[in-house]
């Protein structure tokens, strides 16, 4: 399945609840006869690789990676676009799940960054493989959970009570375009000034669906784009990027 073991060692659980669950669905006894299963429906692969898929998100995760980029990343990318008269600064949040990380950014940029490049507007792309978890991001509704790490007053601005959850308002999800679509198959058209791709291709994927990601992360890159990875991911040292001093899951295309 191009996937690797150790990336599931703290989380099979989840992925072997799945499991669990559609064996007994459809009556098998073992994951020997649900291994007969598979070589009798092809299809079935497609639902198993969607059990493999793990969607924990939320809102400002890993405070510390937006600290950065707003105190650092993001006005240096929008100086360069001043410099060169542009006006957009693109990200692409590969992953996204139900949409916390990309609108993590449209925050960033609406309550802080942004008030010092009143002429640039930042536009995310946000990409996934499941069509519910799109369908949630496209809702903009959240429980009080997801939203635990945002800045107070930020999100008594940003969001509205609707029963015990919470509406992200429209003014914070406009320029977010969700796209659905596998990494391992294809990634958004044009280029991007900076790419999250965290949690996901670089703790999953086996090495040659690691090398494969990162060489089209490289190509949807801007020279002088910022990719961001998860705290504890690399890239294989093959591909056309450096990492940043600013911290080491930075990595900088020349």
């Amino acid at each position: 399945m191009g996937l690797r073991w150790r990336g599931y060692h703290r989380v099979h659980r989840q992925v072997c609840k799945r499991l669990k669950r559609r064996l007994h669905e459809l009556g098998c006894r073992d994951l020997a006869a649900y291994r007969e299963y598979l070589q009798r429906d092809p299809e079935e692969w497609l639902r198993l690789d969607g059990f493999c898929r793990i969607t924990i998100s939320r809102f400002w995760r890993n405070h510390a990676v937006f600290e950065l980029l707003g105190t650092d990343i993001l006005p240096k990318l929008a100086e360069r676009l001043r410099q060169h008269g542009e006006n957009t600064l693109r990200c692409w949040s590969a992953g996204c799940a139900c949409g916390e990380e990309a609108y993590s950014l449209r925050l960033l940029w609406e309550m802080e960054t942004g008030q010092f490049y009143p002429e640039i507007a930042l536009k995310v792309t946000a990409t996934d493989t499941d069509p519910g978890m799109l369908q949630r991001a496209q809702e903009g509704l959240y429980p009080g959970s997801s939203l635990r790490e945002l800045p107070w007053d930020w999100r008594a601005k940003a969001f509205v009570p609707e029963g015990r959850l919470y509406r992200l308002q429209r003014p914070f999800r406009d320029n977010v375009t969700l796209l659905e679509q596998d990494i391992r198959q294809t990634v958004p058209q044009g280029r991007f000034q900076l790419i999250l791709c965290r949690n996901q291709a670089f703790t999953y994927f086996d090495q040659n669906g690691q090398t494969t990601t990162a060489c089209r992360l490289a190509a949807s890159l801007e020279p002088g784009g910022v990719l961001v990875l998860g705290s504890h991911e690399h890239l294989p040292e093959t591909v056309g990027l450096h990492q940043d001093s600013r911290s080491p899951w930075l990595y900088v295309r020349s």
